[in-house]
Order: structure tokens, then C-alpha cells, then sequence
């Protein structure tokens, strides 16, 4: 099934062409496409590999073997919860179990609303105020279960109806 209705193929097509002729130009063009379309679009593994004359097998190797690489759409917010020795030591762990009871939802999970997609990352280079987490851009240190659930209130998009 395609999942070309999602993403942008010639928007893809172009980054592959900007990026081709660099020595190791998978990792960039991988990066560029995540970022250009919010994930790496299954459908747009065949175009990568004939481009740098590789395998799709070869590809999707590359792009399993990240985990920063994701293959589906995310939510319209990234939540990256810090999981390293520093954080954990002030209590990253207890946030990630409130984490994922509040979205009830698994790192690499999406909301059914599709607003908050959760992702595990091990360092956000932040040590000394941990627990940390990241959402889309923007990085927040000595995140509490109560700041996290602010800060979902915060980014939650709401439909107002007008009379």
C-alpha cells in the first residue's frame, strides 16, 4: 500500500539529487528527507537505493539500524524523553512511566489524535537539570510529572467551534 498521499515525492526527489554526489550521502539525505517530510515514507526507500545504487534492503537497514530514523508519520509534537545515567538519576524513570500512562501509549507510539508521538533519546546534553525532555525543538530541564503534564497542556491543539 502507498503512503504517497502523506509526503511529497519530488520534495524527496530533490533532496536526493542535492545530495547524491557527497561522499556517504545516505545518513544526509536520510536526515534531510526526516526532516523535509517528518519521517523516511516506505514508498521513498526504492527511489534512495536506485539513486546511490544500492539495495532497498540496504536502505532499510540503514534506516532500522537508528532509531532516530522513523518510518511513519509522527505526531504534530515529538516528545523525546531523556533515558541516560543523568537523567535517570533524578528520576527520568518515573517520568517515562507517567509518560506513557498520560499519552497510553509505548516510546516510538502516536497518540489516535495523532498530536504527541513519545521517542525514547539518550542524551540531550542538559545533564545537571534533569530529568529532560525535548518537544519538537524545544528542550525542558527538571521536568516533574505535574510540569510534563502542563506542558502537554500547553502544546494540546483544541478545535473551537465559532457561532
Amino acid at each position: 500500500m502507498s503512503d504517497v498521499s502523506s509526503w511529497d515525492p519530488q520534495a524527496v526527489k530533490d533532496i536526493i539529487d542535492s545530495l547524491r554526489g557527497m561522499p556517504g550521502a545516505l545518513l544526509p539525505i536520510l536526515h534531510a528527507i526526516q526532516d523535509s517530510q517528518g519521517y523516511i515514507p516506505k514508498d521513498s526507500v526504492p527511489i534512495i537505493a536506485s539513486a546511490l545504487n544500492q539495495t532497498s534492503a540496504e536502505i532499510h537497514g540503514v534506516i532500522s539500524f537508528y532509531h532516530h530514523f522513523r518510518t511513519s508519520k509522527p505526531g504534530n509534537h515529538v516528545i523525546q524523553l531523556c533515558r541516560a545515567e543523568a537523567c535517570q538519576a533524578r528520576g527520568a524513570r518515573e517520568l517515562e512511566k507517567h509518560a506513557k500512562s498520560s499519552l497510553n501509549l509505548d516510546y516510538h507510539g502516536t497518540t489516535t489524535d495523532q498530536e504527541f508521538t513519545l521517542e525514547p533519546v539518550y542524551c540531550l546534553g542538559n545533564c545537571s537539570n534533569g530529568p529532560n525532555i525535548q518537544i519538537n525543538d524545544e528542550i525542558f530541564a527538571r521536568v516533574s510529572n505535574t510540569k510534563f503534564d502542563q506542558l502537554l497542556e500547553q502544546k494540546t491543539t483544541y478545535i473551537v467551534e465559532l457561532s
